[in-house]
């Protein structure tokens, strides 16, 4: 005879759900997802690596939503479940279940599961995930009205699950225009130390320093929480200056803590526990990227003999689910990465296996060889692509050329990814990081090649662009100089493009004629738009202009737009359309600039092109005061005046920049009067550059249609 078994005494209707001991700090919009992905699907799984949050989580939507069930919100935690045989035994037990028959325990569950409408959480599965996969599935199946909220490192693999990753807290910086003291890294920090030290303020004082702890630990609540605790002893900045051993530092959680949460070293080691052992060794390889990274990179850096690669995209996708690597996505592909923490992690295992200095080298290697591709495609239609690219990989490229110029014997293939990466410097808003990193390599490498000659002419590009003349002039002729010593004819030509650059910019317009003349004659049958033929065509043309000779600048330009049509390079040809329209503003026409203007300024959009905007507002200023627009003008020259400031000297120190510049302030300022003039110079100066180009686009558009 089969005993039934019975609802125990004492059992209640609404549930078991533990009480919420701390404060909830931040995390509104992923409660609201949580909220709407429950109420579509019967499986949620919340992902996450150790000490994330991911319990504390659910545990506040939980609160959040008992009412929604009638029969209650129960709770089964299998943290310190050891035998992946006990998951049926440990949640009935949770579940208050009194059954003494010999019935198989899911079979139990299931009938007294039933008709309630409830929620179950499973707190803590990824070591016992696949029992709770396979018991999850039977009491779905078995219980029409039941939800089950899961918390794991991966998620259940069961078809009609729906998987929510919990990120790590937003830390300061991930939102520019965030108040520090209403981050919720910030909040929680100040939370928890004002639990371990009373008297403890989040001030003006301390702000600072707090921010900057909690972006060095990553937003892991259980980091920031540990080292909250350690305030007992030690000051926020004392902390700070201990975080080179984040995972000795942050130990000491409370005592009735799991073991695992009681140091962040305990919580991802938990983590690489779970991991296969190639998934292992590749979080390891892979503690070489700084920032993130794209799958190709990973493929090459990383593979050997024991990671063949084409096992590499199975053992990422491991990562990924293990809540290891966190993914993302854009147009312009998908990326990966470690935070911190985490490669902090990888790179101990990583020196222990000895294998730290091999995977640094096969890390430059790629870059370099990406910096060359970049270089090569950079005037052909994926400009736009490669922008982003490179972009993105900006850390990446500062980890490898770091590792290249401290590195003996490496030195000259920093040279060479370097100037490789001259549209990265001059194009992408790198600037004066581009000189501080090529200045360096240069003295590293004071014997003359043709290595270093070309970081000295993209030195001189750079140092042009920030409106350092005399600085550009003297890289270039050092270029053209040692250039004839190696014999590189490429280099000789280019230094002396370059000195045709630094002359202009110093108003010597006979002698940029002339150097600049030369490049383009040497040119004409180079393939290699960039740097050399059309930046030369543009500046060029500037200089007819200054001279009078606006047919023949005009038709330089038209010409240069055409090849850059035809090519697919866009960069260059808003360059191009900003001098066209200085050709019509030097000949009063001031309607046909419209167009070019506003055309040039669209695509810079695309750009962190700083100098490029800025040269094309000047003008748009210009045309402003010449079509009686004077307040958007005087907004621009406010907004000209404050960002011109980040991208080295104001009007490039050119004469014929600075005159134009100040004949359109005084034009301005007598036709408006001077307090007026203020008034909108001021509002003008409180606009960042992007702010400023939509102003300045809004109100050509406004004349060009009027």
């Amino acid at each position: 005879m089969r005993l039934r078994m019975a609802t125990p005494t004492g059992w209640r209707r609404e549930g078991n759900l533990p009480a919420e001991l701390t404060s909830f700090i931040g995390r509104t919009r992923l409660l609201s997802n949580l909220k709407r992905h429950l109420g579509e699907s019967r499986l949620v799984t919340v992902t996450g690596i150790g000490g994330v949050g991911k319990s504390r989580t659910v545990l506040r939507l939980a609160h959040q939503v008992r009412s929604q069930y009638p029969d209650g919100v129960w709770f089964a935690d299998l943290a310190r479940l050891q035998d992946a045989g006990m998951v049926k035994h440990t949640i009935a037990s949770s579940l208050r279940i009194a059954d003494q028959s010999s019935r198989a325990e899911s079979e139990s569950l299931s009938e007294w599961v039933g008709e309630r409408d409830m929620l179950l959480i499973i707190d803590t599965c990824e070591h016992v995930v696949q029992g709770c996969a396979e018991l999850v599935h039977e009491l779905l199946e078995a219980a029409p009205n039941l939800k089950v909220l899961a918390t794991s490192r991966q998620s259940l693999h069961l078809p009609y699950e729906h998987v929510v990753p919990v990120p790590p807290l937003q830390v300061p910086g991930d939102d520019p225009a965030e108040n520090l003291f209403t981050n919720e890294s910030v909040q929680l920090f100040a939370a928890r130390a004002g639990a371990s030290v009373p008297d403890f303020q989040l001030d003006e004082d301390n702000i600072a320093s707090v921010a900057e702890l909690c972006r060095r630990l990553d937003g892991i609540p259980l980091a920031i929480e540990l080292a909250a605790v350690r305030l007992r002893a030690l000051s926020v900045e004392q902390i700070l200056g201990l975080l080179a051993d984040r995972f000795s530092l942050l130990a000491g959680a409370s005592r009735t803590a799991l073991p695992r949460h009681q140091t962040l070293r305990a919580a991802i080691g938990w983590s690489h526990e779970l991991c296969e052992p190639a998934e292992r060794l590749l979080w390891a390889r892979l503690s070489v990227f700084a920032g993130d990274f794209e799958l190709d990179a990973a493929r090459f850096v990383c593979k050997d003999e024991r990671l063949p690669e084409d096992q590499i995209t199975d053992l990422v996708t491991g990562l990924v689910e293990k809540s290891i690597l966190l993914i993302s996505s854009n147009h312009a592909g998908v990326r990966y990465k470690l935070i911190d923490t985490l490669a902090e992690y990888g790179d101990e295992w990583l020196r222990k296996l000895g294998q730290r200095e091999k995977l640094r080298q096969r890390h430059l290697e790629y870059y370099l060889s990406l910096a060359q591709r970049g270089e090569d495609a950079w005037s052909r239609p994926r400009q736009i692509y490669w922008f982003i690219r490179m972009r993105e990989e900006h850390n990446n490229v500062r980890a490898a050329l770091e590792y290249a110029l401290q590195t003996p014997g490496k030195e000259p293939l920093a040279l060479t990814l370097l100037s490789s990466l001259w549209f990265m410097w001059v194009c992408c808003g790198f600037a004066r990081e581009g000189r501080l990193y090529l200045e360096r390599a240069l003295e590293a490498n004071p014997d003359p090649s043709k290595e270093r000659c070309k970081a000295l002419w993209v030195l001189a590009y750079v140092r042009n662009s920030q409106g350092d003349s005399v600085g550009g002039q003297a890289a270039a002729e050092k270029c053209s100089s040692e250039a004839v010593q190696v014999g590189d004819s490429r280099a000789v030509i280019l230094g002396s493009k370059m000195q045709g650059t630094a002359a202009m910019l110093q108003g010597d317009m006979q002698k940029a004629c002339a150097l600049l003349g030369m490049a383009i004659e040497f040119n004409t049958d180079n393939k290699e738009l960039n740097p050399g033929l059309l930046p030369a065509i543009v500046e060029l043309s500037i200089v007819l202009t200054a001279q009078g000779g606006f047919y023949e600048a005009e038709s330089l330009l038209e010409d240069c737009l055409q090849v850059c049509k035809e090519r697919g390079e866009l960069w260059l040809s808003s360059h191009a359309m900003w001098a066209l329209a200085g050709t019509k503003l030097a000949t009063n026409r001031h309607e046909e600039a419209l167009p070019h203007l506003k055309e040039g300024l669209r695509i810079k959009l695309h750009f962190h092109d700083i100098l490029g905007t800025l040269l094309a507002l000047e003008s748009s200023a210009r045309v402003f005061v010449a079509l009686d627009r004077l307040p958007v003008a005087a907004q621009v020259l406010g907004a000209l005046q404050q960002n011109w400031k980040s991208a080295g000297l104001p009007q490039l120190g050119a004469p014929f920049l600075s005159d134009d510049h100040n004949a359109c302030v005084r034009e301005c300022v007598r036709r408006m009067g001077e307090l007026a003039y203020k008034d909108a110079f001021e509002e003008g100066a409180r606009l960042d550059l992007e702010e400023a180009s939509t102003l300045a686009r809004d109100e050509l558009d406004a004349l060009e249609n009027s």
